[in-house]
């Protein structure tokens, strides 16, 4: 089945997805730009009502549950948090892929963006990883073809290199309409799966 058959989300309707928040483990990268990922499948994990729970032999902490309205629109979905640390990401994620049997591009992966102003939300399938690690991980490990919910960062001010500024926290200013920001991403990723990529794009790209 071509890419073009599993992204419409009408023709497998049993086929379960994999929301992937991408972020590194541990209370020291807990407020990061680059853990925005964890932060949303934090909120997904709470309007579904499970906990994260340790994975088997995927390094990763997952929920399990349903979303969308009772019906042909309620999906079955994996919630996950690789523990891998960002640059090994491909490997947990691919992991749960086969153990679930989430077909690719029923893969959502959410994740920081830097060439997006911060709170900027952009959706799309497949393409390129523009230098992030998590997303080079997991193409390395299974090709370009999932979804993606990018949260827009923006760029580091000054001369500060992109990896001190992504491993910082966010910003007082930024943490402002933070919370909001990361619910919208959230809400974003629950359109995608129940509706579609192209409903979602037409509602969340700003």
């Amino acid at each position: 089945m071509g890419v073009t058959d599993v992204t419409d989300v009408t023709t497998e309707p049993g086929a379960p997805w994999l929301i992937v928040g991408l972020g590194n483990p541990g209370p020291d990268y807990a407020m990061n730009r680059h853990n925005v990922g964890f932060m949303v499948a934090d909120i997904l994990a709470g309007r579904i009502g499970g906990k994260f729970k340790r994975a088997g032999r995927a390094q990763a902490q997952v929920i399990e549950g349903r979303i969308g309205p009772p019906g042909p629109l309620n999906r079955r979905v994996i919630l996950a948090k690789p523990m891998s640390y960002m640059n090994l990401s491909g490997g947990p994620v691919t992991a749960l892929r086969d153990f679930y049997k989430v077909p690719t591009a029923n893969i959502v992966a959410v994740h920081d963006e830097l060439d997006i102003d911060h709170g900027v939300l952009r959706l799309k399938l497949g393409g390129g990883d523009n230098g992030h690690n998590g997303l080079k991980s997991m193409t390395k490990a299974m090709g370009p073809d999932y979804h993606r919910v990018r949260f827009g960062i923006g760029r580091p001010p000054g001369r500060m290199q992109v990896a001190d500024f992504v491993l910082k926290d966010f910003g007082s200013a930024e943490r402002k309409e933070l919370d909001y920001f990361v619910d919208r991403a959230a809400d974003a990723a629950e359109c995608l799966v129940i509706e579609g990529l192209e409903r979602a794009q037409s509602t969340y790209n700003s």
